[in-house]
């Protein structure tokens, strides 16, 4: 099996998680949607430099992977597979802030370390309760809730296709980088090659999107995105998005770890 399409199995495997019938399934995507975004809120708000002060935030993906059953071993590969972008954004923090900021026995540790660190935990939280909720609700029913919530149709709908097209063009390219292998006989592909290889897969990939939007037309698509099961808000997701927020605001106005280290602290002494 190809990396391509070893890409796309692990890609559908969020689809295959989606679809089982959990407790974080049976919750209304709206209240997920809305949660998720507030957490992202409260990430981002934090210094720079906060790193101790975001740990308390880890229990909300956690969660929402306990609730959805969601595996570790996926989700962990997938955040590997995107961290190189958090990595380019933090690497050059350590050589441009050099101002010491901790000084741990006789290793002193500058802002710019710290500043990286806080930036690979944000990412790691945020991606990762992202990666869940998709894991767990489902793109098409996140989608759908999107628009209920009054993001513009024309924006939900080119989000959802923009997910589902990720398939059919990793498909045409599996299929060109194995008519390719096999004509080469493993040979490697010269570098002038890439080029008119890239202009012929947006080509194929240009013609089957426009059969498929025939296929959908036919079938009298309008622009707006259905769900077979419908929304409902409950008490239940009320309570869900009420504490957990309320769960945000506290981690964001009192630096939990420093008062429970101080709290040790007082109980030692």
């Amino acid at each position: 099996m190809s990396r391509i399409d070893a890409a796309l199995r692990d890609l559908r495997s969020l689809d295959a998680l989606a679809s089982r019938d959990t407790a974080l399934a049976r919750l209304d995507a709206r209240a997920k949607v809305v949660t998720t975004l507030a957490f992202i809120v409260a990430v981002v708000s934090f210094d720079r430099y906060t790193v101790a002060a975001l740990l308390p935030l880890a229990a909300y993906p956690v969660a929402l992977a306990v609730l959805g059953e969601v595996p570790a071993a996926p989700l962990a590969r997938k955040l590997l597979l995107a961290a190189p972008f958090a990595v380019l954004v933090g690497i050059f923090n350590p050589l441009f802030d050099r101002a010491p900021m901790l000084v741990l026995g006789d290793l002193t540790v500058t802002a710019g370390w710290v500043s990286f660190a806080s930036i690979l935990l944000r990412f790691a939280l945020t991606v990762g309760a992202a990666l869940v909720l998709v894991a767990g609700t489902g793109m098409h029913a996140l989608c759908v809730a999107l628009a209920r919530l009054g993001v513009p149709q024309v924006l939900t709908a080119q989000l959802l296709f923009l997910y589902r097209y990720a398939f059919v063009l990793g498909g045409e390219a599996s299929r060109m980088s194995t008519a390719r292998e096999l004509r080469s006989n493993g040979r490697a592909l010269a570098l002038s090659a890439y080029g008119p290889l890239l202009g012929h897969l947006l080509l194929r990939a240009y013609e089957r999107a426009q059969r498929i939007h025939w296929a959908m037309t036919a079938r009298g698509f309008d622009g707006e995105l259905r769900s077979l099961r419908t929304l409902r808000w409950s008490p239940r997701d009320t309570a869900f998005a009420l504490g957990w927020c309320l769960f945000f605001l506290l981690v964001r106005l009192v630096d939990l770890p420093r008062a429970l280290g101080r709290w040790l602290i007082g109980v030692g002494g």
